[in-house]
């Protein structure tokens, strides 16, 4: 059982989204691995502060051209879909917890490139949107 202290602290850390943060910074220090960290974590958290101004500019691990790569990972005989089963996982691996659960294709479980794309990016940018709106 945890005190009331501990329970006060967990509420804040989510009310925060201090954890989600923390998991960002640390996804993009192991990616990047910049030669200055402490000036890219800075650099970031100074995205993160303009990105609240303006909506599009959050840091990101991922861009398109990475998704279209992952995509044709995911679609090698080049089809020009996925299996829905194939969407989700995709998200999930990219860390993206919240994302729609039933996209356009999912009801023919045929997922389109573009249906993917979309889909990814506005999870990873409602990911990387760890400050508080």
């Amino acid at each position: 059982m945890s005190s009331p202290r501990e329970h006060e602290a967990a509420e804040y850390l989510e009310k925060h989204k201090i954890i989600e943060l923390m998991d960002n910074l640390t996804s993009m220090i192991f990616f990047y691995r910049p030669d200055r960290p402490r000036e890219f974590l800075i650099d970031q958290l100074e995205k993160l502060c303009l990105s609240k101004a303006r909506v599009g500019n959050t840091p990101c691990l991922f861009n398109e051209s990475n998704l279209d790569a992952l995509f044709g990972v995911l679609d090698p005989s080049d089809q020009g879909f996925i299996t829905h089963g194939q969407y989700k996982e995709a998200l999930k691996t990219l860390g993206i917890k919240n994302f729609n659960e039933f996209p356009d294709g999912a009801s023919d479980d045929r997922i389109s490139q573009e249906t993917f794309i979309r889909e990814a990016t506005e999870g990873l940018v409602r990911s990387a949107a760890t400050f508080q709106q």
